[in-house]
């Protein structure tokens, strides 16, 4: 890989900053289909930017309204902007991919077991060997060795209008990440899939879990999104979420005291070598949460429509473990920081990690579509967990905590 040196620090980590990516990209938006990116900050009291981008013309089994998010009117803009092009470059490619069972692809090449994928807990393993699937070659980036993956794990939305191709799983977006650069892209998408592992690990057995104490907070830019929260009567509590693989992974639960909307019960994930970044990625994702639960237009005011049934009071009981005080705290302090200034180096101290605990293959999928041209890439390592996107689907990792 190409060196790519760090130049933006402020709220996150990249190689030039968020106004220089909409300005690159903004006219490409009509290209991914995408009509419209507005802010949504106004819709909520808090103040941290929010935008939605609108694309109408999203396969089905996608949503259609994306959200960005961020410290300021650039960082969310460009979330918002960026994601929608993730979605378009992600849906199905048929031209990239082959069909055959697993004996069949075994002959063309290496393959990643399905198995490995956790697979849903119902899922009929005595025939596996004879099912037909679509496999993509993606490349490992611990071997260097390309291998063919089931494109279910690919593409979002994974859809079949072949009846003699078997779906795996419902797909999802996890590892699916954009870039101003490749390596950007990749190491965002690395990011992503250990964050669901360790917050998988937490909702499977509660134990990866401690509280920060936001005195031992020092940064400016970090206390300052605290305070939108605090001002507004709205509680937050820090937990540092990771596990076995050393990358901090960060959750912010939010329980708004003055409205005690059981759907505003929200929660942010944030991953990144960086805690104070993970933090502000987690903060800045409840802010996004909260909007979007206002706005009512995507498909998780599903969860929030069940929460209000259920009851404030009820839904904080159920979900004391983000929301209940604990007796014992941790400082920042006590979460190393290990980002560098390049994105290369922060990839090199992630594959070290996740080597070092026992994970075989990182694999990415380019997904870069030459009539936009922004770098997007599907990362998938096996065996890590999904169970906090998708409760079918619990691995073995977990019982390692």
């Amino acid at each position: 890989m190409t060196s790519k040196e760090i130049k933006y620090f402020k709220g996150t980590h990249r190689i030039i900053p968020p106004s220089q990516t909409i300005e690159n990209n903004e006219d490409k938006c009509k290209i991914a289909g995408i009509t419209r990116i507005t802010e949504i900050t106004h819709l909520d009291r808090i103040g941290l930017p929010v935008f939605s981008a609108i694309r109408p013309t999203s396969q089905d089994g996608s949503i259609s309204v994306y959200g960005g998010k961020g410290i300021s009117v650039e960082h969310a803009k460009a979330s918002a902007m960026m994601e929608g092009f993730e979605r378009y470059s992600a849906e199905k490619q048929d031209e990239n991919t082959v069909t055959g069972t697993i004996p069949e692809i075994s002959s063309k090449g290496d393959i990643i077991d399905i198995e490995s994928l956790n697979l849903p807990k119902d899922f009929n393993k005595s025939n596996m060997e004879s099912i037909n699937l679509e496999w993509n070659i993606a490349h490992d980036l611990i071997s260097g060795k390309d291998y063919y993956v089931a494109s279910n794990a690919i593409y979002h939305p994974y859809v079949n209008e072949d009846n003699s191709v078997f779906s795996l799983f419902k797909s999802n977006t996890n590892g699916l990440a954009s870039g101003n650069s490749l390596e950007e892209a990749i190491l965002h998408g690395i990011f992503e899939v250990i964050e669901r592992d360790a917050w998988s690990i937490f909702e499977l057995t509660h134990k990866n879990s401690k509280q920060i104490d936001l005195k031992s907070i020092e940064s400016e830019t970090v206390n300052e999104a605290l305070s939108k929260f605090s001002e507004n009567e709205i509680n937050i509590k820090l937990m540092d979420l990771t596990a076995d693989i050393n990358v901090p992974t960060i959750a912010a639960s939010a329980d708004d005291t003055l409205l005690k909307d059981a759907g505003l019960l929200t929660l942010g994930i944030g991953t990144h070598l960086d805690p104070e970044v993970a933090i502000l990625r987690a903060l800045t994702e409840v802010a996004q949460s909260r909007a979007t639960q206002i706005h009512g237009a995507r498909e998780d005011t599903v969860r929030a429509d069940f929460a209000r049934t259920a009851g404030y009071e009820r839904m904080k009981r159920i979900n004391k473990h983000y929301f209940q005080e604990e007796d014992v705290k941790i400082s920042l302090s006590d979460i190393e920081n290990r980002s560098t200034d390049s994105i290369t180096k922060d990839i090199d101290i992630v594959l070290d990690e996740l080597k070092a605990n026992e994970i075989e293959h990182v694999l990415y999928y380019d997904l870069t579509r030459p009539e936009l041209n922004v770098n997007v890439v599907r990362v998938v390592i096996p065996t890590m967990e999904v169970f906090s996107i998708d409760p079918s689907r619990a691995g073995y990792r977990f019982l390692r905590v």
